[in-house]
């Protein structure tokens, strides 16, 4: 496997970042999942921008977007495989044992990883924990992903694949790595950015493309949405099919499968759109 870090391509057992790396001891970081076919990453630029947006928000010096480019171009020329996880990781670089950041430049880790195609519908089941819709990451794409681990750990021993929240005013909001969507009286709606929840590349493109709804949304709609469905970069439109155990019927539904249509189409005609 060859990865770009420290500014060159390197393969994985020479490529290094130091244990006082603040993306380490503190999660003082941002990254961007894309996903690559075939040698192509998808939405690029809308990443890119993205990580710039998170790194604003966390303080953090502005990445090179031209070199955040050429890294993942190279890494992705270096690494033929036919569907890839694009792993794009930018941190505070080496700082003090604690909070306060250091003076060096920013870490930069470029790394790619075969991914399997996901299945059209999955089971998700929701969490008691929330998310603070107020907090100093949101909006952020941030490393410190540790509430992600636990939760999707609990669901995973729930045989579910996804874990929903609730902010903290009781608001319908994510998951640990997915937008949600349900569906009100054959409309589509999709929690509005004031909930708290990270703004999505999928999720964005399914609002444009399929005329989504953002809406503030009560936790307890997914008792009663006719259909709910998913979206990420490595899931595109993913239907939920089971819910805290309880069985969506005909997942995906006719709402979910149009707009499944829809993004498929789509995506395939601009490969950054």
């Amino acid at each position: 496997m060859i990865i770009w870090s420290d500014g060159a391509l390197r393969d994985a057992d020479s490529a290094r970042v130091s244990v006082f790396d603040h993306g380490l001891t503190v999660g003082d970081g941002v990254f961007e999942t894309l996903k690559a076919a075939d040698g192509r990453a998808f939405a690029m630029t809308r990443h890119l921008a993205r990580l710039a947006s998170s790194a604003r928000l966390l303080g953090l010096p502005e990445p090179d977007l031209d070199e955040v480019r050429r890294a993942c171009e190279a890494v992705l020329a270096a690494n033929r495989m036919p569907l890839g996880r694009l792993r794009v990781t930018y941190t505070g670089g080496i700082a003090p044992l604690g909070s306060d950041r250091g003076d060096t430049r920013p870490t930069l880790v470029v790394a790619l990883a075969e991914h399997t195609a996901p299945a059209p519908a999955t089971a998700a089941v929701t969490v008691p924990w929330t998310r603070n819709e107020r907090g100093a990451l949101v909006g952020a794409k941030s490393t410190s992903y540790a509430e992600n681990v636990v939760a999707l750990a609990h669901a995973r021993s729930h045989g579910a694949t996804e874990a929903l929240f609730a902010n903290t005013v009781g608001a319908l909001c994510e998951g640990t790595g997915s937008n949600v969507f349900v569906v009100l009286d054959g409309e589509l709606h999709t929690p509005a950015l004031s909930s708290g929840c990270l703004p999505g590349i999928t999720r964005a493109l399914v609002v444009e493309w399929a005329g989504a709804e953002e809406t503030e949304l009560p936790f307890d709609v997914l008792e009663r949405a006719e259909e709910v469905f998913l979206t990420s970069s490595l899931r595109d439109v993913q239907a939920v099919r089971a819910l805290d155990g309880r069985q969506l019927p005909g997942a995906p539904g006719p709402v979910t499968a149009k707009t499944t249509q829809i993004f498929e189409e789509r995506s395939a005609a601009d490969i950054d759109p």
